[in-house]
């Protein structure tokens, strides 16, 4: 390495408090102790993270959570304060030197392969290959699922809403009060931006990661007003720069409450609503709110009725904002119809853009929440809705439709030599000995074939005809000739290093658009999609069937 120091960002100094060894289950720490005891603290041992199934009833899944993967190692250690809790949870014959084994553990004899963050991953294949003294890496099962399990799911959840939502809309996690507690809650905003979506409600998250913070007003801030006359102030200066259009000379205080009654009779003959239905208490919120963030103004309408009072009362106070120079933003739907309501809104602020020469009315945006699901973005989609942008909280943080990925963390191989665990359900029968992937792209670009194969066999080469086996079923094979070949695992740490760059979280972000647009159009549709194939070379294909032979019991009859 030219520069170690360079590869780790700051953030890689800092860590979740809560992630430490000693988060994890009992078992661990009792069966490192059993290794301890017997003698086995330095064998050498590879162990496979992976997952069985794609999430969501898809054919890819988003690998996520490998930076705090990383930190994990860079600061493992047990502290004295948990050696003395360990003292009062294991029996009391327990011997001491096995405490005084645990104090001082590190992380410097292990190494991690792992494929880049960021990446679409398939079952089966090992996300990360750790291997190391094997009491060791065994302590280090139960922490890593938990930081990759979710940072994972989530992740391609929030990939599902950008494929259904489509490239040009805004996507905005608003889950915060729905999480499953603080630590959820920011992992679902950084990873949900890693996803694919552009920013968040969740100012901390905002301030952590460098995430988009987005976000207007709640329905109590527009029923804090009854009438105009709760405006203490209606003055609105005009000499705050504007970020589109320059502002009028004068800096002295303008009645925006005059300018916004204005208007209202002049929209009268343009949209069709009566001044005496609109709510007076919600046309003074929108002043009020307009009053503070003239560049900013976007207004929830639907707190008492869309089309009668919010949306003349946000046109009305959009124009008077523009009169004096600035504007409005756009609206924000989170009940009723919203295809319907969308379209209304559209054509309404198409007849103010026409009636009062002002095209950047018709292109305001219009977001919309109401406890939106991928399901919901399709049968938008069908509708023909005019919706620029999504907000979406509980069904995207808390994966209504899966709420665990279900990753595994498996032992393959023992001082050099493999293992395998067998079961009736083959999906459950692990692949064994330490392996790495390949992925192999066709002419077009995009990727054929994922191929796992052994540590001492030849790589996969370009142009080369390579033969590609099921991992289970004898007759799938196929040749494949690649245009292009991607060794995905790369050795993260090692010695007690980090060897490769931690990227920006917007750095990652773009890379998980870049992977999943390398994947054909019928592996990501929604209804249906077409499997994704993960293979063995044909040496580790024999390899394994071989070593499953040798294990499985022979039965007898008689």
């Amino acid at each position: 390495m030219t520069d170690e120091v360079s590869f780790e960002r700051i953030q890689c100094k800092t860590q979740n408090g809560v992630i430490q060894p000693i988060l994890t289950d009992l078992y661990q720490i009792t069966m490192s102790y059993a290794y301890w005891k017997s003698g086995k603290m330095n064998d050498y041992a590879v162990f496979d993270l992976y997952f069985r199934r794609n999430p969501f009833k898809g054919e890819f899944t988003m690998f996520a959570g490998l930076e705090e993967v990383i930190k994990f190692l860079k600061n493992f250690h047990f502290s004295d304060s948990d050696i003395a809790y360990l003292k009062t949870v294991l029996p009391a014959y327990t011997e001491e030197e096995f405490f005084v084994y645990l104090r001082n553990l590190s992380a410097k004899d292990v190494t991690l392969h792992a494929i880049e963050e960021g990446t679409v991953v398939f079952p089966k294949e090992p996300l990360i290959v750790i291997e190391g003294p094997l009491p060791i890496v065994q302590l280090m099962e139960t922490p890593l699922l938990n930081l990759v399990n979710y940072a994972s799911l989530v992740a391609t959840n929030g990939m599902r809403f950008r494929l259904a939502a489509g490239p040009d809309k805004t996507l905005l996690e608003f889950g915060l009060r729905r999480a499953q507690g603080p630590d959820g809650a920011l992992s679902a905003s950084r990873y949900c931006y890693l996803g694919g979506f552009d920013g968040t409600s969740n100012v901390l998250a905002g301030k952590l990661y460098g995430i988009p913070v987005k976000g207007t007003h709640a329905h109590a801030f527009v029923t804090s007003y009854t009438t105009l006359e709760d405006l203490q102030f209606k003055e609105i200066r005009t000499d705050i720069k504007c970020k589109m259009l320059v502002p009028k000379d004068s800096t002295e205080p303008v009645d925006f409450v005059e300018v916004c009654i204005k208007w209202q009779k002049k929209l009268v003959g343009v949209i069709d609503f009566i001044p005496d239905q609109v709510s007076t208490g919600e046309l003074a919120a929108f002043i009020s709110y307009a009053q503070a963030f003239p560049n900013g103004f976007l207004a929830l309408i639907d707190t008492y009725d869309v089309i009668r009072s919010g949306l003349p009362n946000f046109c009305t106070v959009t124009m008077a904002l523009s009169e004096l120079g600035y504007q409005a933003l756009g609206i924000r739907l989170d009940s009723g119809d919203l295809s319907y309501l969308s379209q209304i809104v559209r054509d309404t602020f198409r007849k103010v853009a026409i009636a009062f020469e002002l095209q950047w009315i018709e292109n305001l945006s219009i977001v919309a929440s109401n406890d939106i699901n991928e399901d919901t973005i399709h049968s938008l989609n069908q509708q023909g809705h005019q919706i620029n942008s999504f907000g979406i909280g509980t069904h995207l943080v808390t994966c209504q439709k899966q709420p665990a990925l279900g990753c595994v963390y498996k032992l393959v191989e023992v001082n050099s030599k493999a293992r395998i665990k067998l079961s009736e359900d083959v999906e459950k029968v692990t692949i064994p000995g330490k392996k790495f992937a390949y992925r192999l792209y066709g002419q077009d670009g995009n990727a054929l074939v994922d191929l796992m194969v052994k540590p001492d066999e030849p790589p996969p080469q370009a142009n080369s005809r390579v033969l590609c086996r099921h991992p289970f079923q004898e007759s799938k094979r196929a040749y494949v000739i690649p245009a292009k070949v991607e060794c995905l695992h790369k050795t993260c740490w090692k010695n007690g290093k980090v060897l490769v760059p931690l990227p920006p979280l917007r750095d990652l972000r773009t890379k998980a658009m870049a992977s999943i647009r390398s994947l054909r159009q019928d592996h990501k549709r929604a209804l249906n999609p077409t499997p994704y194939k993960v293979s063995l070379s044909a040496e580790l294909y024999t390899f394994m069937h071989n070593l499953w032979l040798d294990n499985a019991p022979i039965g007898e009859l008689s």
